[in-house]
């Protein structure tokens, strides 16, 4: 497996932190849901000769459900969308079974039990996972977009990013994201003894139940990189999955680790949190393209927790 780099330090067409600009489209939208919605109200009030009126609580449900709507289409408008994200399905009663996948197993995989590292999560919905590493930027803004949205997300934490503002993670949490374990200083763990591996691992399980009130059960080895001891260590550690990447998006441009450098199914797709200052563009640019690309292909985001 490759060490993947963390930083993108090319420099395209700067978009930096520039208002989001409303598109006709989701213009129209907003226009033709607000009489919609209007015109629904007035009918259910009205009613028609000789029918029974709904039930109130029937009338109050559908109420929401536009209301819902409308709001989800301006905030598409308002973070300068070309579409309004799609919703992803209701997770399965059953999750799936989640294995390593192949060729990414250890020696004692399955014998040892083992936290299966995966790319990919078996299903035949067209979703994909948003999954964002260590912490470095700290954009207000992200966290506005992504609640307005109704995005959800996973987050793996390095302590050495987040210990400047542990709290802005806290208000993440309480927005419902799930923290999860990214090691204390996002070393190249292959390089480092057992005793060291598990040292990062655990450590930062202790940072994690100090500072946000859990030990995480994911952890993501950075730069995608580990072997049996990382994996061991990460067991004892209390972690039973370790999930790494599909797909990495920048606010530039996609990589793919498959041959067919597509979007399939249950992928995790990666990012960083990062800024201008590694980057032509902020977090709210990075999503943008990250959602007008999946969207554009009949792509949902759903919550990586829910299907585990």
């Amino acid at each position: 497996m490759r060490a993947v780099v963390q930083n993108d330090k090319s420099r395209a067409s700067r978009r930096g932190s520039r208002a989001p600009r409303a598109t006709a489209v989701l213009a129209v939208a907003v226009a033709a849901l607000a009489a919609g919605c209007a015109q629904g109200d007035d009918q259910g009030v009205r009613g028609a000769a000789g029918q029974q009126a709904p039930p109130a609580r029937a009338v109050d449900g559908a109420a929401k459900a536009r209301e819902a709507r409308a709001a989800l289409v301006a905030a598409a408008q308002r973070w300068d969308l070309k579409r309004v994200p799609l919703a992803a399905p209701a997770p399965p009663a059953k999750k799936p079974e989640i294995k390593a996948r192949e060729g990414f197993e250890v020696d004692g995989q399955e014998s040892d039990g083992l936290p299966p590292v995966f790319t990919t999560v078996p299903t035949k919905e067209k979703i994909v996972f948003l999954t964002i590493d260590d912490g470095a930027e700290k954009d207000p803004a992200f966290l506005r977009m992504m609640s307005e949205l109704k995005i959800p997300y996973t987050v793996f934490l390095t302590d050495e990013e987040i210990k400047d503002d542990y709290g802005y993670f806290k208000k993440m949490q309480a927005r419902g994201v799930t923290l999860n374990n990214h090691t204390l200083s996002h070393p190249y763990l292959p390089a480092l003894s057992y005793a060291e591996q598990k040292r990062e691992i655990c450590g930062m399980q202790d940072v994690m139940e100090k500072r946000y009130g859990k030990r995480p059960v994911l952890f993501r080895p950075p730069y995608g990189n580990y072997d049996g001891d990382t994996l061991r260590a990460a067991k004892s550690c209390g972690i039973k999955y370790a999930p790494i990447w599909s797909e990495e998006v920048y606010v530039d441009h996609w990589e793919y680790r498959e041959w067919d450098q597509d979007l399939h199914p249950g992928d995790i797709v990666l990012t960083h949190f990062r800024g201008t200052d590694d980057w032509d563009g902020t977090m709210t640019d990075m999503v943008r393209r990250f959602l007008d690309r999946i969207t554009a292909d009949g792509y949902a985001v759903a919550r990586l927790e829910d299907y585990l």
